[in-house]
């Protein structure tokens, strides 16, 4: 637990000069008992019971009063809470070394099957788009809560040559700020830059007039993220790395899951059998900048361990949240107690 304002804590030296206080005042009525003819009398009438009557109401108030001046300094705490993520873009690799086998039955058909389970586990009102990536990306289905238009477009990805994760990145975030002026043309098409009928293109994404933005802290966007599915292994396409950075400016984290073995796999294609390795390096890295996580998943089981796990952190989410509102109703629950305590077991006044 941290405070916001932790200067206030000096406030909490009334705690010990109260308890002080309330010493001295017991102190002085101590003469009050030689009125008693015998010491006897005294002890009968403050049994144990009489004694703790007695104490239990100013503790209590005491209690109460310790827990507002730490409210009054405004504590956090780290608490799970629903997650305020409402839109999720997975980006998955389609390029041909997700072919290799090193995963069973291969990576890309491993990676289909787990990221449907995903989305069938999300709840219904986050929405979810898919972009694929190989020599370029494609959103292949903007964000939509229909999981149906969802498990179809996975069921319809196709691989594709070359890898360019930094081209990814780029439509995944042009997907989650379509109104943020991302020059998809320039970063990611180039001069070809065309409709290769594979996906469907943002709207004059390609013509997008560059807007001035002010970064934020990594990781501060709490609305949407993505998830990057990838055996890490860049062949083209813009620097992932300065892919990331620009998910990190705009406080966008980044889960990268990195799908292989360490000793990488073979991967037929057209009569050909090529070895694919797996890099994961580059994965870490750009879960690293974002904030986000990196996760391994070196057969179909941990892939789908991985994204049961994303799903819980999607749906709950540890958050460092104040808890003042906790604190004071806490002092006001105590007050109220020795209040009534005290209305009871005080003396009543006899007619």
């Amino acid at each position: 637990m941290r405070f916001i304002s932790p200067f206030l804590l000096w406030l909490l030296v009334a705690v010990p000069l109260l308890v002080a206080a309330y010493v001295v005042l017991l102190q002085r009525r101590k003469p009050a008992a030689v009125r008693f003819a015998s010491l006897d009398v005294i002890r009968e009438a403050l049994g144990p019971a009489q004694r703790v009557r007695r104490h239990l109401p100013p503790l209590l108030l005491l209690a109460a009063l310790t827990a507002m001046l730490l409210a009054i300094a405004r504590p956090t705490a780290v608490v799970t809470l629903p997650s305020e993520q409402r839109t999720i873009v997975l980006a998955i690799d389609v390029s041909l070394s997700m072919r290799a086998t090193d995963v069973e039955p291969s990576r890309i058909a491993a990676a289909q099957e787990a990221a449907k389970a995903f989305i069938r586990e999300q709840p219904g009102d986050v929405r979810i788009g898919i972009v694929s990536f190989a020599g370029t990306a494609l959103l292949v289905q903007a964000p939509t809560q229909n999981r149906d238009d969802l498990l179809g477009a996975i069921d319809r990805l196709d691989l594709q040559r070359h890898t360019a994760i930094g081209s990814g990145l780029i439509m995944a975030l042009a997907t989650i700020f379509p109104d943020a002026g991302i020059d998809l043309e320039s970063m990611i098409f180039g001069s070809a830059a065309r409709d290769t009928g594979r996906g469907i293109a943002i709207e004059k994404a390609g013509k997008a007039q560059p807007k001035a933005f002010t970064p934020v802290p990594p990781g501060s966007y709490p609305s949407a993220a993505i998830i990057l599915l990838s055996d890490g292994r860049r062949t083209t396409g813009p620097d992932p790395m300065e892919a990331a950075k620009m998910a990190a400016d705009r406080g966008v984290r980044v889960f990268t899951v990195g799908l292989g073995s360490a000793q990488g796999g073979m991967a037929g294609f057209e009569g050909w059998s090529m070895y694919m390795r797996f890099d994961e390096e580059a994965l870490k890295a750009i879960a690293e900048v974002t904030r986000g996580s990196y996760f391994s998943a070196a057969s179909a089981a941990e892939l789908k361990q991985v994204y049961q796990e994303l799903n819980t952190r999607f749906m709950l989410e540890k958050k460092e949240t104040e808890v003042s509102a906790l604190f004071a109703a806490i002092a006001a629950l105590l007050a109220i107690i020795a209040a009534t305590l005290s209305l009871f077991w005080a003396p009543r006044l006899q007619a």
